[in-house]
C-alpha cells in the first residue's frame, strides 16, 4: 500500500493531438458521417424524464429513515446524478437544440443541473470546449491534474483517496490551472441552483437535500461510472492519449465511453457515436479500448506505474482562443 509510483512528471509530447487529423481522414473517406452531426431530438425528452425521476425521488426519500436515505443515495441517486452530469456534457455540445439555438442549450443545461444540487453547467461548458480544442494543453486543459495531485497521490492508498475526492479536484482545478472571469451565465446558473436548493429544503426538509448533494459527490467519486474519468485520457499504454470503452454502462452515460469517436466528432450526439465506429471501423477497432470501468479503477490504483501524472501534456503554440 505504501509503494510509490515511479512516474514523477507528465508525459510531455511535441506533436498535435491526433483527433483533428483522424477526423479529416475519416471524413474524406466516409463523407456520409457528416449526416450524423446535429441535435438529437430525443435528448431533451430523456433529460426531462430524468429530472422528473429525481424530483419524485426527492419526495419519496423525505419520510425515510436516514439509513435508507443513505442507501438509496448511493444505490440510485448517485447513478442518476452522474448520468445527469453526462447529459450536461452532451448539451454543452449543443446536441439538445442545435448550434442555431445556443442559448436554449445553455438554459436547458441549467435545468438539467437542478437535481445535481451544485451549480456547474455554465462553467463546465466554458472549460470543456477548451479541453476539446487544446487537449493536453499546458495551462489550458483543466482535465489534467495539477502538479500537487501528481506529486502527492503517489501510492496505492493515496490514489484510492484521490479517486474518492475526484469531485473536489474537478471543482478546484480550474481555479488553479486556468482561472477565468465569472460570466453572466455562471451567475445565473448559481442563482437558479441556490434558489432551487433552498426551496427543496423549505418544502421537503433536509433528507432530499442530503440525497441530492451526497448522490452527486458519491456518484462522481468511488463509483463504477466514475471509471470513465480515468479511462478517457490516462495513459495506460505509452503514447496513447484517448481510450474508448464499449461496455454496458454506456447505456447510462450517453455513450461517453465512445471517447475516441467523441473527440474525433464532438458535434455528433452520443446516441450516434456507435454508428461512427461501425462506419469507420478500421480506424477504431485496433485502438486500445476497455470493457470495464471497474477494472480501470482497480488497475489505476494497483499499478505502481500509474498516477495522476499519467497524462499526455503539450505546450501550446500560437494564439490560444479560449471560451
Amino acid at each position: 500500500m505504501g509503494n510509490r509510483v515511479v512516474r514523477e512528471d507528465y508525459e510531455w509530447v511535441y506533436t498535435d493531438q491526433p483527433h483533428a487529423d483522424r477526423r479529416k481522414e475519416i471524413l474524406a473517406k466516409y463523407p456520409e458521417i457528416k449526416s450524423l452531426m446535429g441535435p438529437d431530438p430525443r435528448l431533451k425528452w430523456i433529460v426531462c424524464m430524468m429530472v422528473a425521476i429525481q424530483f419524485l425521488a426527492f419526495y419519496l426519500v423525505k419520510d425515510l429513515d436516514w439509513k435508507w436515505v443513505l442507501f438509496w443515495t448511493y444505490a440510485f441517486g448517485s447513478c442518476i446524478n452522474h448520468s445527469m452530469t453526462l447529459a450536461i456534457h452532451e448539451i454543452s455540445h449543443n446536441t439538445a437544440f442545435g448550434n442555431n439555438k445556443a442559448m436554449w442549450n445553455r438554459y436547458f443545461a441549467m435545468f438539467a443541473n437542478l437535481p445535481i444540487g451544485l451549480p456547474y453547467s455554465a462553467s463546465f461548458k466554458r472549460y470543456h470546449l477548451d479541453h476539446h480544442r487544446y487537449l493536453g494543453g499546458d495551462g489550458v486543459d483543466v482535465d489534467i491534474p495539477t502538479e500537487f495531485e501528481g506529486w502527492f497521490f503517489c501510492t496505492r492508498f493515496r490514489k484510492f483517496i484521490w479517486i474518492i475526492l475526484q469531485p473536489l479536484f474537478y471543482a478546484i482545478r480550474p481555479l488553479c490551472i486556468n482561472p477565468k472571469p465569472i460570466s453572466q451565465l455562471e451567475v445565473t446558473n448559481v442563482t437558479f441552483q441556490l434558489t432551487f436548493d433552498i426551496l427543496l429544503y423549505w418544502v421537503w426538509g433536509a433528507k432530499p437535500v442530503v440525497y441530492m448533494l451526497a448522490g452527486s459527490m458519491l456518484g462522481m467519486g468511488l463509483h463504477p461510472i466514475s471509471g470513465h474519468f480515468i479511462a478517457e485520457h490516462y495513459m495506460f499504454l505509452k503514447g496513447h492519449e484517448t481510450y474508448s470503452y464499449y461496455g454496458s454502462l454506456n447505456l447510462l452515460t450517453f455513450n461517453v465511453g465512445y471517447h475516441n469517436e467523441h473527440h474525433d466528432f464532438p458535434s455528433i450526439p452520443g446516441r450516434r457515436l456507435p454508428m461512427v465506429k461501425k462506419i469507420a471501423a478500421e480506424y477504431y477497432d485496433d485502438l486500445p479500448q476497455y470493457t470495464s470501468w471497474v477494472k480501470v479503477l482497480y488497475d489505476f490504483i494497483m499499478d505502481d506505474a500509474l498516477s495522476p501524472y499519467s497524462r499526455i501534456k503539450r505546450r501550446l503554440k500560437g494564439d490560444v482562443k479560449q471560451e
